[in-house]
């Protein structure tokens, strides 16, 4: 074969190659996956999804971003237990300025032995408690449930006994803890509510 023949075999074939090599698929470059817009505007501390007490329905805490969030390990035979009223009495007040409480019925301290529904229906009965309310769970050690252990891990405090508080901001943020003695009423407590709430 001329050389002139065996030249132009030659550049046609790298040319096919060429643009074989274009067509062939490229891997795509794993992309990291992009937060939702919901995840986004919910603060991590509030990222979690709970069985409410009353029916045991899944209840995503993102429902509450944005909101001045009062969290609070309950039981319902316990010396603290008239503080029912009075948090329910403060959830309803400053409900419209951004307020919810949230209850978490443990018996950790041996002061809730009931099941869900009873203490839903002793709740509801005694102290007229409307406030969202959680299944029991653990609140303190190794099996705490997921919230009380982001916010044992911010405070750097575990409750100490039934009706511990937490309070966080609209940001997600932990402003403070309180101890059981710390009365709904209290008034450094409400003032730090107050506070957060901001102006009407």
């Amino acid at each position: 074969m001329p050389l002139s023949a065996r030249f132009f075999l030659s550049m046609t074939g790298a040319i096919v190659a060429s643009i074989l090599a274009g067509l062939s698929p490229v891997p795509a470059r794993a992309q990291p996956a992009q937060p939702s817009a919901a995840d986004a505007a919910c603060p991590p501390i509030l990222q979690h999804t709970f069985a409410r007490l009353q029916d045991e329905k899944p209840q995503p805490l993102c429902q509450y971003a944005g909101k001045v969030v009062l969290v609070v390990n309950t039981a319902s035979f316990c010396g603290f237990t008239p503080q029912y009223k009075g948090l329910e009495e403060l959830d309803r007040k400053y409900r419209s300025r951004g307020l919810v409480v949230l209850g978490f019925p443990s018996n950790d301290f041996s002061q809730e032995s009931g099941t869900n529904k009873e203490i839903a229906d002793f709740c509801e009965s005694t102290f007229g408690v409307k406030f969202p309310m959680f299944a029991k769970s653990s609140v303190r050690g190794a099996e705490a449930n997921p919230l009380f252990k982001q916010l044992a891990a911010q405070t750097g405090t575990t409750p100490k006994w039934n009706f511990y508080k937490y309070l966080i901001g609209r940001d997600g943020k932990v402003i403070a803890s309180y101890s059981s003695v710390t009365t709904p009423t209290n008034g450094k407590f409400v003032a730090d509510l107050e506070k957060q709430l901001g102006s009407d």
